[in-house]
């Protein structure tokens, strides 16, 4: 059996991906290699030759991949913050930009000892384990609707419990529900969400269209069906100074800054661009009562 270059085998899989629209041909083919080796993607350098049944192997999963099955589909997990997420069929796949809000809302719980943290529309349940993950005195809340993504946060919550995270507490609650975290009135530090938010009829991706869950990633004709909700639940959650953070679609730059300007409750809305200088998503905080 003769052992064949990786290099050339990479190749031809950027080559298959480029041709069928993927957007991102090398690093889809570098990573589908590396899961398939076992290795990391850093380190594919050290394994230059390969026997036969691994590049049909890598050809197997390519094929897939250029049938636009996500990529995280395909390797099982997606990450966010440190921690490394199980996903597929039925859950919104995280998806990077989300750092840049787990970040402020890391920034804004500096100083804060054991926070309250909630994250509405949790999914698989990534913003609330990269919190837990990253501030281990926390008390995390997470909140999903739908069975199957309650399914898959479980199952997260209960594989980083295993690797020694504090586990998140899980909720199957809807965020139109006004009766949402009662308990929680007016005692949380930060309340984070990454809801459905892109409008209805708006062109996605095929990986989108075709496998994200609808419900997670629509929100109605303007696509703040879900957005209004979550407001008027992290309004009523919050204690003075707490802050909020909510992802929305790159067309939301002026209207979900708006709908938390609307709160008299809240301030310090300010609006923040992804790594492409989108806008992606919006913050404030609850304010002191007025004199």
């Amino acid at each position: 059996m003769t052992r064949q270059p990786l290099r050339l085998a990479i190749l031809e899989a950027e080559r298959m991906l480029s041709a069928a629209g993927v957007a991102s041909p090398r690093t889809d083919a570098e990573l589908l290699a590396a899961h398939l080796l076992g290795v990391e993607r850093t380190k594919l350098m050290m394994v230059p030759l390969v026997d036969p049944p691994v590049v049909e192997a890598l050809q197997a999963l390519v094929r897939q991949r250029a049938d636009r099955i996500p990529l995280q589909h395909l390797v099982g997990t997606a990450s966010l913050g440190n921690v490394t997420l199980s996903v597929g069929p039925g859950v919104f796949v995280p998806r990077p930009e989300t750092e840049l809000l787990l970040a402020w809302g890391l920034a804004t719980l500096e100083g804060v000892e054991r926070p309250i943290v909630v994250d509405l529309c949790t999914g698989t349940g990534a913003l609330a384990l990269a919190m837990a993950n990253a501030r281990p005195d926390a008390q995390v809340h997470a909140v999903e609707v739908d069975p199957h993504a309650l399914a898959w946060a479980r199952h997260n919550i209960d594989q980083q419990a295993v690797a020694g995270d504090t586990p998140v507490r899980l909720y199957a609650g809807d965020v139109f529900d006004q009766t949402l975290l009662m308990e929680l009135e007016g005692l949380v530090d930060l309340v984070l969400c990454n809801p459905p938010y892109v409008p209805e009829g708006t062109p996605v991706p095929p990986e989108v269209r075709d496998h994200d869950p609808h419900g997670a990633v629509f929100g109605g004709r303007d696509g703040l069906d879900v957005v209004r909700q979550v407001v008027g639940c992290a309004a009523r959650l919050l204690r003075q100074g707490g802050g909020l953070a909510i992802e929305h679609d790159d067309t939301h730059g002026g209207s979900v800054p708006a709908l938390l300007k609307a709160r008299r409750v809240l301030s310090d809305v300010e609006d923040h661009a992804d790594l492409a200088g989108r806008p992606r998503f919006a913050t404030a905080h609850r304010a002191a009562p007025e004199l």
